[in-house]
């Protein structure tokens, strides 16, 4: 795999707040190695190491998008909701940003039927179909068209597993991280000072409570997607 510049800037970084971890009671002693300082309780990463962890992610995922491969992006929390939906759509990637409903990924067949069921619902809907049921029935599927939206509304073009995962917070998306470590699926996992380093195959460490910060990683990551596809369109 070829390495690229990706335009990745240490006071870009220090400006988006990327460098500050958690308390230093919060941490795992795992993530000493990527820590290089203590200030006012607080750990400090070392951002020459997220620059190159960050820049290892942007090559996997250039390399991959020029392949045509599909990607998943996850983060749920309040924080990263809104920077996830808008990376993935730009991208064109898949997301979810709600909440991870267990067995996603290892379910997928389950996954799937409920996906059919949103299509199903979907095509209805946008057909007038729903209005021409019974106000009962209509409600109540239009009460499930919500849900379903609102949980699978980021997947809902996806028809097979996802080449890669990408995931904002190891600790909030454990359940999805997972999945993905049982099927073999590699991951690319924004790492604060309390996380693992050692369980997603590309850790970038950063900070993954500021909305900057994960936007600054996001956008870095979608610029190598973005180039890769570009790559891809032009060489089928």
């Amino acid at each position: 795999m070829a390495r690229r510049y990706w335009n990745i800037n240490l006071e870009e970084m220090l400006e988006a707040g990327v460098h500050f971890g958690h308390g230093t009671r919060k941490w795992n002693p795992r993530m000493a190695p990527y820590i290089s300082a203590k200030r006012k309780g607080i750990h400090i990463t070392n951002l020459t190491r997220t620059a190159r962890f960050l820049s290892e992610a942007c090559d996997l995922l250039f390399d991959a998008a020029t392949k045509g491969k599909q990607f998943l992006i996850v983060g749920t929390k309040n924080k990263a909701a809104d920077s996830v939906a808008r990376a993935a759509i730009r991208a064109r990637c898949h997301y979810v940003n709600k909440k991870w409903l267990g067995g996603m990924l290892t379910n997928w067949p389950t996954t799937e039927t409920r996906l059919h069921k949103f299509r199903d619902l979907r095509t209805e809907q946008k057909t007038g179909g729903l209005n021409r049921l019974p106000k009962r029935d209509a409600a109540m599927l239009k009460r499930q068209l919500s849900r379903l939206q609102t949980y699978l509304g980021g997947i809902k073009y996806m028809t097979r597993l996802p080449d890669i995962v990408i995931i904002v917070d190891q600790q909030e998306e454990y359940t999805a991280l997972r999945e993905c470590i049982t099927l073999g699926i590699p991951t690319i996992c924004l790492i604060d000072t309390n996380c693992d380093p050692d369980l997603a195959d590309i850790s970038i460490p950063a900070n993954d409570d500021a909305i900057a910060s994960i936007r600054l990683i996001l956008n870095k990551l979608v610029v190598a997607i973005c180039e890769g596809r570009s790559s891809y369109i032009r060489n089928p």
